[in-house]
């Protein structure tokens, strides 16, 4: 072999060399585990790099890892926290993320006069949403309840374009891998106790344990209600407390036979 054939060689060796050195820096993991100000562990915190586009949620006690290299920006956001945000450094390996939580309102507190009439009182109790309704009255359009990530169908893998279809990997993955199902299983349970939380903080349990309910299975019933009669449900997600009001007491005779029954089998 020649001189100049072997310098070559070397010198393309070199290259590839520091290519693949730069292709595996370039493409590391940053991990980490986002907190509270307390020092309590956060999770289901949707994690974005903003630099390449990749999304994932932070698992139950926090943790997180995203593809991510030197300069990208990574931020973190949740319902009820002010977002955060990190650039990454040639130093940065592990990250502590903090989380500041948002101040929630505190309702105001009307003192009634009750009739002794429950279904007078009941809906006196049920206290209205006066920011939805302010928002109904002067015709603005409600915002989203929650700024998470979609869930991806399998349509949104591809892009349908001429002359070729573009195809979205993150996507494909998402869909195939089973993360779109599951994170349309978490967004479900989050709407879940999103509205129970509604309904339980506008009506009390002393009007549940007037019901036959005891407080112990307010969200049980709750649940129930919601499936054996959906216009309920159509109702919370509307903010009309009197609306669900009205239709949950439709299903309580069967469930309060619900509960007999199933007191009378635990008995045998």
């Amino acid at each position: 072999m020649k001189l100049a054939e072997f310098c070559l060689l070397q010198k393309t060796g070199i290259l590839i060399s520091v290519f693949c050195f730069g292709l595996l820096f370039s493409q590391q993991k940053i991990s980490g585990k986002i907190l509270s100000e307390n020092g309590m562990a956060i999770g289901n915190v949707l994690v974005v790099n903003v630099s390449n586009d990749k999304k994932i949620f932070s698992d139950a006690i926090g943790n997180f890892t995203i593809e991510g290299a030197v300069n990208d920006e990574i931020r973190f956001s949740k319902v009820g926290y002010e977002r955060a945000s990190k650039k990454i450094s040639a130093h940065d390996s592990s990250l502590n993320i903090i989380l500041i939580r948002i101040p929630e309102e505190i309702e105001e507190v009307e003192i009634l006069n009750l009739t002794g009439d429950l279904n007078k009182d009941s809906k006196r109790l049920a206290k209205e949403d006066k920011v939805a309704k302010l928002q109904k009255d002067i015709g603005l359009p409600k915002p989203p309840e929650v700024a998470r990530e979609k869930a991806p169908e399998l349509s949104d893998a591809f892009v349908i374009g001429f002359p070729m279809v573009a195809v979205n990997i993150d996507a494909l993955y998402k869909v195939i891998s089973g993360d779109a199902r599951r994170m349309k299983n978490l967004y479900r349970f989050e709407d879940l106790q999103r509205h129970l939380k509604w309904v339980v903080s506008r009506l009390d349990a002393e009007y549940f344990g007037s019901l036959g309910i005891p407080k112990e299975k307010i969200n049980e019933f709750l649940q129930f209600a919601f499936l054996e009669n959906p216009r309920s449900l159509d109702f919370v997600k509307s903010k009309n407390i009197n609306g669900v009001v009205f239709e949950i007491e439709k299903v309580i005779p069967k469930y309060i036979e619900r509960i007999k029954s199933q007191t009378k089998n635990s008995t045998k």
